[in-house]
C-alpha cells in the first residue's frame, strides 16, 4: 500500500493562505480615501474667526467644477477674519495627499505675510475647543507658499501656532522652520504630501520629494491658547488630531484630497 503523506499539501495550503493575506495587507494599505467628494462640503465643519463655529461666513469655502475654492468675492474686507475648515473626525497614523493651486491676489487689508499663503493644518485641536475670536488652531503647519510669496522662500514650511517640535531630536521653538522645497508659480498645481506616524515622525513631500522631517509635536505652555487644552486635560505631545485647509485672506484652490491610513507600530 502506498503511503501518501499530508504535509507537502498542507505546506503548500500554507504558503497559498500566507500569500492570500499578505496580498490584502498590501491592497489594504494602498486603499486611499477621499475626504472631499468633489459636490459639497459634507464631511467637513468651517471656523473662521469672529464667526461662530459652522457659519460658512462670506461663502469663503466653496465647492465647484470638483475643487474646494478659498473665494473672497463677498467680503468688504479681509478684518483678520482667518478661517479653517476642518475634518470631521481625527486621524493618527496616516499620509495626506492633496493639490493646491493659488490664483489672484490676497485681500487688500490682510497682512502682507498672508500674501499667498495658505496651508494644512495636522494633529489640530478641534474646531468645537477654539475661541470664537481664534485665529489659528493649536496644531503643526504645512505651509503653502508661492512665487511673490512674502512669508517665505520656499513652499512646505512646518509652522507651529500653539506648538512646538523636534528637529533631530533636540527640541526646536521656532514658529517657521524652512523646508528644503522651492516656490512654485501661480497658477500651478503642487501636490503636497504629509506622512505622520503619530507623535513620532512626520514627513513632508512636495510633488513626490521629501523637503522636511520632524518629529514628536508638543504643546507649547507659553501660548495661551495651548495652555486652555492643558488645563482642560489635553496631553501635552500631540500624536493625533483634526486636519484642516486654511483660508488667510489669499484665494486658493485644493483638489485631489486624499488620505491612506497607515498601520501603528
Amino acid at each position: 500500500m502506498r503511503k501518501f503523506s499530508l504535509l507537502p499539501a498542507l505546506c503548500q495550503i500554507l504558503i497559498c493562505f500566507i500569500y492570500s493575506v499578505s496580498c490584502q495587507s498590501q491592497s489594504t494599505s494602498e486603499d486611499w480615501i477621499s475626504l472631499f467628494n468633489g459636490e459639497n462640503l459634507d464631511g467637513w465643519t468651517v471656523k473662521i474667526a469672529g464667526h461662530p463655529m459652522g457659519d460658512n461666513a462670506h461663502q469663503t469655502f466653496h465647492v465647484e467644477d470638483g475643487i474646494m475654492k478659498v473665494v473672497y468675492d463677498d467680503y468688504d474686507k479681509f478684518d483678520m477674519q482667518v478661517g479653517h475648515i476642518f475634518t470631521n473626525i481625527t486621524y493618527s497614523h496616516y499620509i495626506l495627499r492633496l493639490d493646491y493651486l493659488f490664483l489672484g491676489s490676497g485681500m487688500p487689508d490682510a497682512p502682507d505675510w498672508t500674501n499667498l499663503n495658505s496651508g494644512v493644518m495636522i494633529h489640530s485641536q478641534s474646531p468645537q475647543s477654539m475661541l470664537v475670536d481664534q485665529g489659528f488652531p493649536v496644531s503643526i503647519e504645512g505651509q503653502f507658499l508661492a512665487e511673490g510669496a512674502t512669508a517665505g522662500t520656499q513652499t512646505a514650511n512646518v509652522v507651529s501656532p500653539g506648538t512646538h517640535i523636534e528637529l533631530e531630536g533636540v527640541l526646536n521653538k521656532d514658529h517657521i522652520n524652512d523646508s528644503d522645497s522651492e516656490l512654485f508659480p501661480l497658477e500651478t498645481w503642487v501636490t503636497f504630501e504629509a506622512e505622520v506616524h503619530g507623535g513620532e515622525l512626520i514627513i513632508y513631500r512636495v510633488n513626490g520629494k521629501e523637503v522636511m522631517r520632524f518629529s514628536r509635536p508638543q504643546l507649547d505652555d507659553a501660548d495661551p491658547d495651548a495652555k486652555r487644552l492643558l488645563a482642560a486635560g489635553a496631553a501635552k505631545f500631540l500624536d493625533h488630531g483634526f486636519i484642516a485647509l486654511q483660508a488667510e485672506g489669499q484665494p486658493v484652490w485644493f483638489r485631489n484630497i486624499r488620505i491612506r491610513i497607515l498601520e501603528e507600530n
